[in-house]
């Protein structure tokens, strides 16, 4: 029934629900199952850490993986990106036919093409695992090649899960593509606590493809409910697809230029002694993990109100809103990075230390942590700045962005890594990542007005301030008790206890200097709170 004169229907799901609430609600859907799977990610790397220790297996299995991730970010990743646009406008005009041709589509060009790749790197895997690791001696680079060939076993299958997920969030079907990383990490514990002992790395390798499997199958029913039959289709000259292939390209710069980091990083690490892939990989985990629960979910809901103000007639709401996002994430961010440079071995020892993973396991791993840990804001401060290209439509700075943050780890990997090994491969991607946001930051502002750098710098001023405070509290915290090694039980309650009473000091310490330095910060981030949870401007 048409909506009378001077009156406008709600916009509303078909159980009735305003199409509001079904975003907030898909929003916080996600951001939970995101918030579980990482706290399983953890539980996989630590259960691979007391296994296996930092050793050369666990470095092994690393570049292997490695080698997988380089394969998919030729296509997958970039592809099931590309997906999003054209069949989320198809499924919002009701062609479901349309959708599904370009799904379908896509899904068999990205197969086939990583068949093909999968195979060739395969047949040259050794020589693959020799470039990517050249400081592994015969036995190591024999079994980096064994596993290598194994997990690529997985490649299509992520690809698929990737590019059906995307059609299925189009759809408006979020929950099976949030529960995929619930169901890959469990199997993972399980193939590494269940049979790593056993098999040795070799399972781990066959629990990743498992685990693959595992996501894949989880997608299935979202599929089945949208009504996507999953068939063969190559139909090139379809318009939707075409848009696909036009946007695969920039997406695939990105990808990729992640992928070459991790490479370089392993590469170098490799003649760096035993231990060192995995140490970087562990403390990675642990740094990334504060960005994984405290940024992505809220970028993801910023896009959206990004978006909103893209048009140029409304660049100023764009910069107040830009501006009060970047303000938003330091604050978050400038607590947790102190908590991370001040505790890191105690971190490190709670996260990992047991089983395998020794003492100097775990302060090679610290070590990692402690020189990655202002990357967080890095990736943060990038991550709002991308963004807010894409609202204006500017794709092409974002990916020259990447680049020279690759650009900038690469010859700090070649530098410093190669000099100074764990301490010189973190900091070199610290300051890539770093580099790279300050180059977002300022071309945001230059070329698109869309960013305020005086007072995002007079901000950051303050809140770094009151980070550092809380920092010296914290180290200080730490430092008055020793709780021994983590195995006895009650040392790790001791440990609990040393990290909860530091983390209460210096969280204590950064509030009150916020509360005298950084009234506008904390004012800023209560904004950004009330958008994120629905209460701020559409």
């Amino acid at each position: 029934m048409k909506p009378r004169c001077g009156h406008a229907e709600p916009d509303v799901t078909n159980s009735g629900r305003p199409r509001r609430s079904r975003i907030a609600s898909a929003a916080l859907l996600l951001a939970s199952l995101t918030a579980v799977s990482q706290v399983l990610g953890l539980v996989r790397d630590s259960v691979l850490a007391a296994t296996f220790g930092a050793g050369d297996d666990l470095d092994a299995y690393l570049v292997a993986q490695g080698v997988m991730n380089l394969v998919l970010a030729m296509v997958a990743g970039a592809m099931s990106r590309a997906v999003v646009p054209p069949v989320s406008r198809a499924a919002a005009a009701g062609d479901a036919a349309r959708a599904y041709r370009t799904v379908q589509t896509a899904l068999t060009l990205s197969v086939l093409v990583l068949v093909l790749a999968g195979a060739v790197v395969f047949v040259t895997a050794g020589q693959v695992a020799s470039v990517l690791a050249p400081g592994f001696d015969s036995d190591q680079a024999e079994l980096a090649t064994r596993l290598t060939r194994i997990v690529l076993g997985a490649t299509a299958l992520v690809a698929a899960t990737d590019i059906l997920a995307a059609a299925a969030q189009s759809h408006g079907r979020f929950f099976h593509s949030g529960a995929q990383g619930v169901a890959f990490n469990l199997v993972m514990i399980a193939a590494a606590a269940g049979f790593g002992t056993v098999y040795g790395i070799d399972a781990v390798a066959v629990g990743f493809v498992v685990a693959s499997a595992a996501r894949l199958a989880i997608q299935l029913p979202a599929v089945r409910r949208i009504g996507l039959r999953l068939r063969p289709r190559l139909d090139l000259r379809d318009a939707d697809f075409r848009e696909v292939l036009r946007l695969t390209p920039p997406l695939l710069v990105g990808s990729a230029v992640v992928n070459v980091n991790t490479l370089v990083d392993r590469a170098v690490g490799s003649s760096q002694g035993e231990g060192t892939i995995a140490a970087l990989s562990l403390g990675w985990r642990v740094t990334t993990l504060v960005d994984s629960l405290l940024v992505a979910t809220a970028v993801a809901a910023l896009y959206p109100a990004f978006s909103a103000l893209g048009d140029p007639t409304r660049r100023a709401e764009l910069r107040r809103l830009v501006d009060r996002s970047m303000s938003a994430m330091l604050v978050l961010l400038a607590p947790a990075v102190a908590l991370l440079v001040a505790a890191a071995e105690p971190l490190v020892t709670l996260a990992f230390g047991r089983g395998a993973f020794g003492a100097d396991d775990v302060s090679m791993t610290s070590i990692a942590v402690t020189g990655y840990a202002a990357s967080a804001v890095g990736i943060a401060v990038r991550s709002v700045a991308s963004r807010a290209f894409f609202a204006v439509g500017d794709s092409r700075t974002p990916v020259l962005m990447a680049v020279l943050a690759m650009v900038v780890n690469v010859v700090g990997d070649l530098t410093l890594g190669v000099a100074y090994g764990i301490p010189g491969l973190a900091a070199s991607t610290t300051v890539s990542l770093l580099v790279g946001a300050a180059g977002s930051v300022a071309l945001l502002a230059r070329r698109h007005a869309a960013v305020s750098l005086r007072p995002l710098v007079s901000s950051g001023a303050r809140i770094g301030l009151a980070g550092l405070l809380a920092g010296t509290t914290c180290w200080a915290a730490v430092a008055w008790t020793d709780p021994g090694p983590a195995d006895d039980g009650a040392a790790l309650v001791a440990l609990l206890v040393q990290l909860g009473s530091a983390g209460l000091v210096a969280l204590a310490t950064y509030a009150a200097a916020m509360l005298v330095l950084g009234r506008d910060e904390l004012n800023d981030l209560a904004a950004v709170a009330g958008l994120r949870l629905g209460r701020g401007p559409a």
